[in-house]
């Protein structure tokens, strides 16, 4: 099974291919800082399902984490602090290659990404779909290239 490296080469690839693929077909045509921010969240994706075990992915979440929950206490917003902290604490609830390292909680997990600019920031779905959209094939490619797809 290919470790960290080899999980940010394959969703630099799948991610790299794909945003070739939609610019090329004119799906999209956005500027280069918001190409960026997909490349990303493709390759933040592509680490994610390791989070449930001792790895480059779980300390690189954990930090962001961290950084997140500690802006969210300085600004006195505890409510959200204490939901961010509760929800970290989910993925470290089951066995490595777990429930993690399934199909639908490659759809369920990255639905923040959609779920809380449209609660909290009114932002439609339609906005938020392409950053979700990144985030899943990134995971994607973890799951195909640790053959727990399917």
């Amino acid at each position: 099974m290919p470790g960290y490296k080899g999980h940010l080469l394959g969703g630099a690839f799948v991610g790299g291919t794909m945003l070739v693929v939609i610019a090329g077909v004119g799906l999209y045509s956005g500027e280069y800082p918001m190409l960026a921010a997909l490349f990303a969240l493709v390759l933040l994706g592509a680490l994610f399902p390791d989070i449930d075990t001792n790895s480059k992915g779980q300390t690189l979440f954990y930090s962001l984490l961290l950084l997140l929950d500690g802006w969210l206490i300085y600004r006195e917003m505890y409510i959200y602090a204490a939901w961010v902290g509760l929800l970290a604490l989910i993925p470290v609830a089951g066995r490595h290659r777990g429930w993690v390292h399934s199909w639908w909680a490659m759809l369920v997990l990255p639905s923040p990404i959609l779920g809380v600019p449209l609660l909290f920031m009114d932002t439609p779905w339609e906005q938020s779909l392409p950053f979700y959209l990144a985030f899943v094939l990134g995971y994607f490619s973890h799951l195909l290239l640790d053959r727990t797809l399917f």
